[in-house]
């Protein structure tokens, strides 16, 4: 079993990696000939499964994977340990990773080169030695690069294909109804000031709140319009958005091509409710964890297309397509399952 790769987007790589250590501890990897599947699954809150291009991260003329299992490798990599590595290597001239192994413990090895100037003052007059006066030979003063090579190990814990046999994207109906959304920074920053609401009109973490966190109720249509609210017993407050894309769907992606979106639930829903949002027709709803939404938003730092698809009452699945610059280069997707809770 051998993996080793040159890392091209260093950058790209350490903010991936930082959105998904803020909703688990670690995350399945799975290395492959053609591409690398992140997937978070944690005890509670949203599930992340990312399918990233090679090439979204690693430079395919160095990147080189051989193992009997067809060449896939699938480890257990904690994220933490992982982002600390890749942010102490955003600075560097280079980095790549391996697959090593010391003491008998798998590791995932990065190695960062960087390169720092020492000057060398050889005289204004020369290259060679220089005498009290700095005359040289040839007089030209001249600064050497000075590489530092250093290396950060990142245990983790090989897997086996019986292992992960049984791992699977959860199975959701087709959405009611999907739209792309706003900024996620932007986003982000009134969700969080929504839950700060809630939570002091709860009482405070320290006082008569409950154990539950706050609840917050997101909400859009089929023409363009997203509502993002919170309620409790003391504040019924909300945010509107209109003028939003519902992007067409492609029908060689629906089961029945055209004559499916004809029956397809979005087509349904786009008959009903307005573009200024105030029919109370046409919206689909769900009622997501405000602490672990915030955590979510947090992939806002790839600055990335997002489509959210909402099945009411029921899900809400965040697509996240990181973005590129190359028209040929294969669309890397990072995909967030939350449940939607009851009232």
């Amino acid at each position: 079993m051998r993996f080793r790769a040159a890392i091209q987007n260093v950058g790209t790589f350490a903010k991936f990696t930082a959105s998904l250590a803020s909703l688990g501890p670690v995350a399945w990897v799975r290395f492959s000939e053609d591409e690398v599947r992140f997937t978070v699954i944690p005890d509670q809150g949203t599930q992340v499964w990312a399918v990233l291009s090679l090439d979204a991260i690693f430079d395919l003329d160095q990147y080189n994977i051989q193992s009997a299992a067809n060449n896939v490798i699938n480890l257990e990599v904690p994220l933490l340990p992982l982002q600390r590595a890749l942010k102490s290597a955003l600075s560097a001239n280079s980095a790549s990773i391996r697959l090593t192994k010391k003491d008998n413990i798998p590791l995932l090895s990065l190695t960062i080169v960087t390169a720092s100037l020492g000057t060398t003052h050889s005289g204004p007059y020369g290259s060679g030695p220089s005498d009290e006066f700095g005359f040289g030979e040839n007089g030209a003063i001249s600064d050497r690069e000075r590489e530092t090579i250093v290396t950060q190990d990142v245990p983790v814990r090989v897997l086996s294909a019986s292992n992960v046999e049984g791992i699977h994207e959860p199975r959701c109906r087709e959405p009611d109804v999907h739209i792309l959304m706003p900024p996620l920074l932007q986003l982000k920053s009134i969700s969080d000031r929504f839950t700060k609401l809630a939570v002091a009109a709860r009482g405070g973490a320290g006082g008569t709140a409950s154990s539950v966190g706050p609840r917050l109720e997101m909400a859009a249509n089929m023409h363009g319009c997203l509502k993002l609210s919170i309620r409790t017993d003391a504040m019924n407050i909300s945010s509107v958005w209109t003028g939003l894309s519902n992007p067409e769907l492609n029908p060689s992606a629906i089961l029945g091509g055209e004559e499916g979106i004809v029956d397809h639930p979005s087509t349904r829903m786009r008959q009903m409710g307005t573009a200024d949002g105030r029919s109370e027709e046409g919206w689909a709803t769900v009622r997501i964890d405000a602490r672990d939404w915030g955590k979510v938003m947090s992939v806002g730092r790839l600055e990335g297309k997002v489509i959210a698809c909402f099945c009411h009452n029921h899900a809400l699945i965040v697509y996240v397509y990181l973005p590129t610059d190359d028209e040929g280069r294969e669309e890397s997707v990072l995909t967030y399952y939350i449940t939607s809770y009851s009232e």
